[in-house]
């Protein structure tokens, strides 16, 4: 699990949400049902707007540009054992 943008900024509001990356082993099965259950119940951790992606998403955007920011700034702060 990754944080990026804005919270490791100094732009970062109390308005402002809480972009997450997570990424997630093969052998992991898991669906929009799964996603929607872990972006909500961290919006209610963190008390704050909750933008989650997952590192496949963003490694296959074509939108280059934010593809390079995100993996080039995403600093990890969970990694599950």
């Amino acid at each position: 699990m990754c944080l990026f943008g804005s919270v490791l900024r100094e732009d970062f509001r109390p308005d402002s949400d809480i972009d997450i990356l997570v990424s997630f082993q093969d052998s992991v099965s898991w669906g929009l049902l799964e996603f929607s259950r872990m972006k909500r119940e961290l919006e209610n951790l963190l008390g704050r707007k909750v933008d989650l992606l997952t590192k496949k998403s963003i490694e296959q955007s074509h939108n280059w540009i934010r593809q390079r920011e995100i993996l080039e700034t995403a600093q990890v702060i969970y990694v599950a054992g």
